[in-house]
């Protein structure tokens, strides 16, 4: 069960159609209005890449009529996405939530048992800032800022994430080696980014990765003859999964929220 805060309601609370569109028309426009995908990217939807895949499955209209890739969004327009009017963005919340082995990063699939946004309970639609697979466990970043996803989540801006890894059999020195200098992953066709390792047990190192292939250290470990028992992530940036256990959440604010958006490259 997710970590409740008092009055969480009364700072985040979810607007209704009538407020929503105050919103958009309170909303200050270019005089050239506004990309459709950046504007559902600020409203919290989704990231970008995300918006033009709904507005390329035909969920997404404009005062009535189905959207296209490259419309343009104006102060009195009226914009539903999914049967939902969207408004302007509402005040931008960023979590640090612990998730356990066993949850599925996806906002739906029928084969999961446990999906992240069942298990997060929170007033406002967050979504992840970069996945963790079923069988890992640790920090996920969760906001319903589309801009910050989409930095977060771009290999080339290389945000370090940090991990903790227990494997089947004894640490060696080649290993770390190999490890820290870059791996070819076949199945990848990608040799991987040198990253820093350091063995913290017999069989437990520490990792520190600016790329996030699918996978990835598991694939790593797999190609150097070793296999994960657990894995943890325990940093993305700035931001440290401390002391929250499974399930629990934190909301990101003050010098620590600065801090991440300036080493996302966006100016608060």
């Amino acid at each position: 069960m997710s970590r409740k805060f008092e009055n969480i309601n009364n700072k985040f609370n979810i607007k209704n159609k009538e407020n929503n569109q105050k919103q958009i028309e309170n909303t200050e426009f270019p005089v050239s209005g506004i990309r459709l995908n950046k504007y559902l990217a600020q409203a919290g939807i989704c990231s970008r890449r995300e918006a033009d895949q709904l507005i390329e499955s035909g969920v997404v209209s404009v005062n009535g009529i189905a959207a296209k890739a490259g419309d343009r969004v104006f102060p009195n327009d009226e914009v539903i996405c999914n049967h939902k009017v969207v408004g302007k963005k509402q005040d931008t919340v960023v979590l640090a939530y612990y998730k356990p082995v066993g949850v599925v990063c996806s906002q739906k699939d029928r084969h999961a048992d446990k999906l992240v946004s069942d298990q997060l309970q929170f007033p406002v639609r967050v979504t992840y800032a970069g996945r963790l697979d079923k069988d890992s466990e640790g920090l996920l970043l969760m906001t319903n800022d589309g801009n910050l996803i989409d930095k977060l989540m771009r290999g080339a801006n290389r945000h370090e994430k940090e991990y903790v890894v227990k494997v089947k059999k004894d640490i060696s020195d080649d290993f770390l080696n190999k490890m820290s200098n870059g791996i070819y992953l076949k199945e990848l066709e990608q040799t991987t980014r040198p990253c820093r390792i350091e063995a913290v047990g017999k069989r437990t190192f520490r990792i520190i990765l600016t790329q996030g292939l699918n996978r990835q250290i598991r694939r790593m470990c797999e190609a150097s003859g070793q296999e994960v028992l657990s894995l943890k992530r325990v940093r993305v940036a700035n931001v440290e999964l401390g002391k929250l256990k499974p399930g629990e959440y934190r909301v990101v604010s003050g010098e620590e929220l600065k801090m991440l958006y300036k080493e996302s490259g966006i100016q608060a």
